[in-house]
């Protein structure tokens, strides 16, 4: 166990830290909230960043970040729908968690047809996760009670991040088309 392994552990470890902070009744509990997920999504950077610095990526720790990731941002998700319970959220937090399912799903098959290498994160991805990340904190910390502003700008950010989102699936789709119809021909 390295690091950036440790980190990543620690991240997945913070979700149930998370959740409970956040569904805590009280104004105090959703900043606090907001900036948890804010220091996982920190340690999502720093775990990549020590990882390559240090030379200590590992098959492991690169399987596990990604898991992390995902679990942690559809863990906010899945929390705010519950309380902005609008159609207006509910439709790019759809968009968001089906493309991390399909995502997911191809990088398994990538996996699967000894193709794993083909698919990098793009800038335009990481692009994606940052306005995701900010729209999350925003909407984390600021209830649909909140200052009008404030939950409009992270509405905004939210159907960036939802936009970009689509627009990197169809790019990570796109990447690995040949060997997705070299497995339907099969």
């Amino acid at each position: 166990m390295n690091l950036p392994t440790l980190l990543t552990v620690l991240r997945i470890a913070m979700i149930p830290v998370f959740v409970v902070v956040y569904l805590v009744p009280g104004r105090w509990t959703q900043i606090t909230a907001a900036g948890l997920f804010a220091v996982a999504a920190a340690t999502d950077w720093l775990d990549g960043y020590l990882a390559r610095r240090l030379g200590q990526t590992t098959r492991f720790g690169a399987f596990l970040d990604p898991i992390a990731d995902k679990l942690i941002v559809v863990t906010a998700v899945v929390l705010l729908t519950a309380d902005h319970r609008s159609i207006y959220f509910t439709l790019p937090a759809l968009v968001i968690v089906g493309r991390e399912l399909v995502i997911t799903a191809l990088r398994e098959w990538m996996a699967a047809m000894n193709a794993r290498g083909l698919i990098k994160v793009t800038p335009l991805a990481k692009f994606k996760t940052g306005v995701q990340i900010a729209a999350l904190i925003v909407l984390l910390a600021f209830p649909p009670t909140s200052a009008l502003p404030l939950v409009v700008l992270g509405y905004g950010l939210l159907y960036l991040a939802a936009g970009l989102t689509l627009i990197s699936m169809i790019s990570y789709l796109r990447m690995a088309w040949p060997v997705l119809r070299r497995g339907l021909e099969q």
